[in-house]
């Protein structure tokens, strides 16, 4: 069986230890044979970013390289008290950090009030201190703002989804200042592009996208 890294171990859902060790073994060859992620070569003079997060990563990630105007995400580490941390400091709960994707955009194809409105329905927004299986405030949905009006927006959008009546509770996701961006370790950027078989294992064992489908209906 290939070596299971401490990102995985960190992931994995107690009940299903021994069916990941059959699946990681039959799997490895295709894993290593996965094709490797396009690198955007797109120039914007001025590209916008925004910082979210959604919980796992890898997973939010995933989400916004779907959208239309999104040159470049990066998954990394933010608002904790530690200087470069660690993803064992960070998953421990250790360091005060939040896992997060910081998100480069073309603001001529997209806008910071559009990739509100997108980010969304990709978590749970009325669930404290977690998302999906993923537990502590380590894993909290927040969105990070870096001027006044990216603020105004964000908490916009958050009441505005509040009132609205659509979800069964108060929306908990925080609206926070951005503080240093911390990227993550090079084996997690692009995971689910580099390792898709186990990307989609911890997705659909997490129960993120059956939980979204509960909130949200299907898409």
């Amino acid at each position: 069986m290939a070596l299971i890294t401490a990102a995985w171990r960190g992931r994995l859902l107690a009940s299903a230890t021994l069916l990941l060790g059959g699946l990681l073994a039959a799997c490895e060859p295709m894993a290593a044979q996965a094709p490797q992620p396009q690198v955007n070569t797109q120039s914007v003079e001025n590209p916008g970013v925004a910082i979210f997060a959604g919980g796992c990563f890898w997973c939010t990630e995933s989400d916004f390289d779907k959208l239309p105007g999104v040159i470049e995400t990066t998954s990394g580490y933010i608002g904790g008290h530690v200087d470069n941390p660690t993803y064992e400091q960070v998953s421990a709960g250790n360091s005060g950090h939040i896992e997060a994707v910081r998100v480069r955009f073309d603001p001529s194809k997209t806008s910071y009030a559009q990739l509100l409105e997108a980010f969304w329905p990709t978590i749970d927004p009325v669930t404290a201190n977690a998302q999906f299986c993923d537990r502590g405030s380590q894993y909290r949905s927040a969105i990070f703002y870096s001027n006044p009006a990216e603020q105004q927006q964000a908490e916009a959008s958050k009441a505005a989804l509040d009132k609205s009546g659509r979800l069964p509770a108060a929306v908990v996701t925080e609206v926070l200042a951005a503080s240093t961006f911390y990227p993550a370790e090079e084996y997690h950027q692009d995971y689910y592009l580099r390792n898709p078989l186990r990307y989609t294992y911890y997705r659909n064992g997490c129960g993120r996208d059956q939980r979204l489908e509960q909130l949200w209906g299907k898409k």
